[in-house]
């Protein structure tokens, strides 16, 4: 009772994916508001001097025509409308030909959303909403499977460079490779131990991080080459777009590929170089993306950890209550996470024996115990449809523990296993 009146939280234990959760949130919150403060000093400035400048030319076109200030606003009302449908001063691409909805539909499905084009329509409005819920669904499923083989081809690529040192090391001085036995015996017999690390060797997180990062600078450079030399933006600006647009946060404020010829350049060959790399950077970033979520979600971990120490009673310590489930969706660097032996089907079925002979008399039970009965069943119709939605049965190993992506879905299922913090076999 000492420790719930002194603990931190005030209500007793607190599960440890609810805190992560409940932290996760506390930083975006603070992170937003940094951010908002952040853009508030940089921005506000400059929009009241827009204001003032607006308002001053706004005065003098008005006196200089005789025009009343209501006559003005109305027309500039109307120009807004018309620019809301794709009407601009300077001549640009049609908007709804066959070249133009495609581009929108792109901006549709991948969730950029430009702005620059909207349906007018009662139809075109409609028919939006069931096209982006099909769209919007097979392209992340894309981008998944764009991770997924990326992270495959990076530990590919790193494991073999690692094989090629490891080869490396075990040369003797002479240029011949000792042979296994040989090298167990000069080691003390560590020489199999590194052959089975070897063989369940996968690629840190930070390292395919860095060759992620690495690949999305490169295609941002490039396409910013790209967009100076056809749209005539600044680098820094054309920088700036690509980042907006392979992030698919899409404010619109620039848009490429919208003049209806370039001259100087060949119009179809730069409207395929815009396709690529925008799906090429979009590609890249949402799985960069994906790979920093993981080193965000470590340093939660990692917070937690430093919380136990001030509040046992919301994170009580392994081993210490006997009633406790093993930690779920943790991502811990290998040499901290413990060795568990979990499974859905065992742990369902301890707790649904709990009290069988009550059951077995005939006594009512209650409703916890009823989930309880029913966990192995919910557990094994669960485990089915997983089966099902990935197309072969998931392999199960009495040595497998639960980690981050342990079941995980999407992204994070996808990178299950693959790297050395998200591994099972570690």
């Amino acid at each position: 009772m000492a420790c719930r009146s002194g603990c931190c939280c005030g209500s007793g234990p607190i599960n440890e994916d609810n805190a992560r959760f409940l932290l996760l949130a506390l930083f975006i919150v603070i992170y937003l508001l940094c951010g908002a403060a952040v853009f508030s000093a940089l921005e506000q400035p400059k929009e009241r001097e827009a204001n003032e400048r607006w308002a001053q030319r706004f005065e003098q076109f008005s006196h200089k025509y005789n025009l009343s200030k209501k006559d003005l606003n109305n027309f500039l009302r109307n120009y807004e409308e018309a620019n809301v449908a794709g009407i601009r001063v300077d001549t640009i691409r049609p908007r709804w030909d066959f070249t133009g909805a495609f581009y929108f539909v792109g901006t549709v499905v991948s969730t950029i959303g430009f702005g620059m084009t909207t349906p007018a329509t009662i139809g075109g409005k409609v028919f939006l909403m069931f096209y982006g819920l099909l769209g919007c669904a097979a392209t992340i499923l894309f981008f998944n499977l764009f991770l997924e083989r990326v992270i495959t081809v990076i530990a590919v690529v790193l494991k073999s460079c690692h094989q090629r040192r490891h080869n490396k090391a075990v040369l003797a001085p002479n240029g011949r490779q000792v042979s296994e036995g040989n090298r167990a015996g000069e080691v003390g017999g560590s020489g199999g131990g590194k052959g089975e690390d070897l063989a369940g060797w996968k690629p840190s997180v930070y390292c395919v991080m860095l060759i992620l990062g690495a690949a999305a600078i490169l295609v941002s450079c490039c396409a910013s080459l790209m967009y100076s030399a056809a749209e005539g933006w600044g680098y820094l600006d054309s920088l700036y777009f690509c980042f907006v647009a392979f992030s698919t946060i899409g404010f619109g404020d620039m848009v490429s590929s919208q003049r209806a010829v370039y001259e100087g350049h060949a119009t179809v060959a730069y409207r395929l170089g815009n396709f690529f790399f925008i799906l090429t950077g979009v590609c890249c970033i949402y799985s960069l993306f994906n790979i920093i979520s993981i080193v965000i979600k470590q340093v939660l971990n990692w917070l937690l950890r430093r919380l136990e120490a001030p509040c046992r009673c919301c994170f009580p310590r392994r081993g210490h209550h006997p009633h406790r489930h093993p930690r779920r969706n943790v991502v811990a660097p290998g040499h901290l996470r413990a060795r568990r032996d979990p499974s859905i089907e065992t742990d369902a079925i301890n707790e649904s024996e709990t009290d069988n002979g009550r059951r077995m008399s005939g006594e009512m039970i209650s409703m916890r115990d009823f989930l309880a009965a029913n966990k192995v069943n919910l557990a094994i119709m669960q485990k089915q449809l997983s089966e099902m939605a990935i197309g072969h049965p998931r392999q199960s190993s009495s040595n497998s523990r639960q980690n981050g992506f342990s079941g995980g879905v999407g992204a994070l299922g996808i990178m299950n296993n693959r790297l050395a913090e998200t591994s099972v076999d570690r």
